[in-house]
């Protein structure tokens, strides 16, 4: 059994905490996020920390109290420091532009592909096939990276798409005759 819910949270000199009966603010040098804490879990401040405990002892409550726990600690952390998803383009022509809030792919498609950035992600192309992906939310960084790994995922035969950046694609051997 995990015992997430019972580490505190740490908050750093350079955040400020709010909390308001279930809601949760947190304010930070990069930007401020919000959370609704669900009703089964039970947050109170002490000096530089966060304390999370289940209001009733059963499962679902404490399997909620440590995820509450993880996401106002992906919070913290997002305001303090950032979080970044790096993904690498493989094959001949592949290529990334970054041309205001748009990523123009190009994929080997008969057609370019264009990737509006929601708000609050940005995008960076340190070369045409490298995209870094920057953000405050941990889940919207995440989830920006997996839409733009979706356009061409990476092929077990050539290794040819899109990939995280350190991601292990299993090769396939070819057909044989």
């Amino acid at each position: 059994m995990s015992r997430v819910g019972n580490t505190p949270v740490e908050i750093p000199g350079s955040v400020e905490v709010k909390l308001q009966g279930q809601q949760v603010s947190v304010k930070g040098g990069k930007g401020s996020l919000e959370l609704a804490v669900h009703n089964s879990v039970e947050v109170t401040q002490e000096g530089s920390s966060l304390n999370f405990s289940a209001r009733n002892r059963d499962k679902q409550s404490r399997a909620l109290c440590g995820t509450m726990r993880v996401l106002v600690n992906n919070m913290v952390t997002g305001v303090s420091e950032g979080f970044e998803k790096k993904l690498e383009l493989n094959g001949v022509g592949y290529r990334a532009k970054i041309s205001g809030k748009t990523v123009n792919l190009t994929l080997g498609f008969s057609h370019p592909v264009e990737y509006q950035l929601p708000e609050g992600v940005t995008a960076e192309t340190p070369s045409q096939t490298e995209i870094v992906v920057r953000g405050i939310d941990k889940q919207l960084v995440g989830q920006v990276a997996a839409e733009i790994r979706g356009f061409r995922p990476p092929e077990p035969y050539k290794g040819k798409g899109v990939r995280y950046s350190g991601e292990y694609v299993r090769r396939k051997e070819t057909k044989k005759k």
